[in-house]
C-alpha cells in the first residue's frame, strides 16, 4: 500500500462504461450477472469432471483444469463488484482493495496466456511427434510446468501492481474500467503516470506476444502436417478443431494488444469502446473456453452424459 502521506484518495469508485445512460443499469448487471453465471457453472462442471474421473486426469485435461480454475479465480475478484456497481450503485472499492484487485487481473491474464500456450505445446507434440508423445508429454511435465507458470505469473502481477501502487493519489477517484488495473487507476494518479503505465504496456506485450508467438508458429507446424497427410477427413477435423480453439485464442489475445496499445497512442477516442474490449478479452473466453476446449470433445461428453444418467438414476 502507498504511504499514507502520499496520497489523500482512501477509496475508488467504478464508473464502468462511462457513456452508459442510468436508465440501463439494470440490463448491465444482468448482462455480467449472465456472464458470471454461465463462467462459474462451465467451469466447475469441468473441474468436478476432471477431478473425479480418472481417465482425464491426462496431459491436455490437466491444462483445461488450470484454466478453469484461473478463470473462475479472476471472475470471483472482478465480476461480483461491477454487478454490485450496476445494481446496487456499490462501486466504492478501498485503496488496499483495488489493488489486491489489480494483482489478481495482472496476474490471472498473462497466466491464462501461458496455460495456452501449454496447450499447444501439448498439441503440437500429439500431432507432430505422436510416436514420442508419452516420452515427452506426461501428467507430471505438464503439472510442473503449470506451476511455474503459476508461480511466474504471479511475479508479473506484482510488478505490474507496483508500479500503481506507489503512485500518489490526490483528486478524482472514478475508474473508467469494470475492475482496477493498471492503466485507468494510474491516469489518476496527482503525477505523470506515463513512466508507470510505459512499462507496464512494455511488461504485458512481452509476456503476451511471446505465448501468442508460440502457439501462431505450432499451429502453423500443425496445419502442414496434417495438411500433407491423405487422409481427408483428418483433414477437415483438424481445420474445424483449430478453428474452434482459435475463436478462443483470438478472443483473448487480439482485443487485449488493441487496448494495450490504443491505451499507449490513443487511436481510439471512445473510453465506451475501451472498456467494452477490455470485457471481451477478459470475460468472454472464460466461459468459451470450457465448452471449446473441454466440453465439446467426445470423451468429456460421455462422461457427463454418464455422470447425469448416475444422478437420474
Amino acid at each position: 500500500m502507498a504511504p499514507q502521506n502520499q496520497s489523500n484518495v482512501r477509496d475508488f469508485f467504478l464508473i464502468g462504461f462511462p457513456g452508459l445512460p442510468e436508465k440501463f443499469y439494470s440490463l448491465a448487471s444482468l448482462a455480467f450477472l449472465l456472464i458470471f453465471s454461465i463462467s462459474l457453472c462451465s467451469n466447475l462442471i469441468v473441474l468436478v469432471l476432471i477431478l473425479l474421473r480418472p481417465h482425464l486426469h491426462q496431459p491436455m485435461y490437466i491444462t483445461v483444469g488450470n484454466m478453469a480454475v484461473s478463470d473462475l479465480l479472476f471472475d470471483f475478484f472482478t465480476l461480483p463488484k461491477i454487478i454490485g456497481r450496476y445494481w446496487f450503485g456499490d462501486g466504492s472499492l478501498s485503496h488496499s482493495a483495488c489493488f489486491t484487485q489489480m494483482f489478481f487481473v495482472h496476474y490471472l491474464g498473462p497466466l491464462d496466456s501461458f496455460i495456452i500456450m501449454v496447450m499447444a505445446i501439448d498439441r503440437y507434440v500429439a500431432i507432430c511427434k505422436p510416436l514420442q508423445y508419452h516420452a515427452i508429454i506426461s501428467n507430471r511435465v505438464v503439472a510442473i510446468l503449470c506451476l511455474v507458470f503459476w508461480i511466474f505469473a504471479a511475479a508479473i502481477g506484482l510488478s505490474i501492481m507496483s508500479l500503481g501502487v506507489w503512485l500518489p493519489y490526490c483528486g478524482p477517484n472514478g475508474i473508467k474500467s469494470c475492475f482496477c488495473s493498471l492503466t485507468p487507476v494510474a491516469v489518476l494518479s496527482c503525477v505523470d503516470s506515463a513512466p508507470a503505465r510505459r512499462i507496464g504496456f512494455i511488461i504485458a506485450m512481452m509476456v503476451h506476444i511471446f505465448p501468442l508467438s508460440f502457439i501462431v508458429f505450432s499451429y502453423f507446424i500443425i496445419f502442414s502436417k496434417i495438411r500433407s497427410s491423405s487422409r481427408t477427413d483428418s483433414w477437415h477435423k483438424a481445420v474445424y478443431t483449430c478453428i474452434t480453439h482459435w475463436f478462443v485464442i483470438g478472443l483473448h489475445f487480439f482485443p487485449r494488444m488493441t487496448v494495450y496499445t490504443y491505451n499507449q497512442i490513443q487511436l481510439i477516442p471512445d473510453a465506451d469502446v475501451n472498456v467494452l474490449l477490455i470485457c471481451l478479452y477478459n470475460f468472454s473466453p472464460h466461459f468459451t473456453s470450457p465448452m471449446v476446449f473441454c466440453l465439446r470433445t467426445q470423451e468429456i461428453k460421455k462422461t457427463l452424459r454418464n455422470v447425469i444418467q448416475q444422478v437420474i438414476n
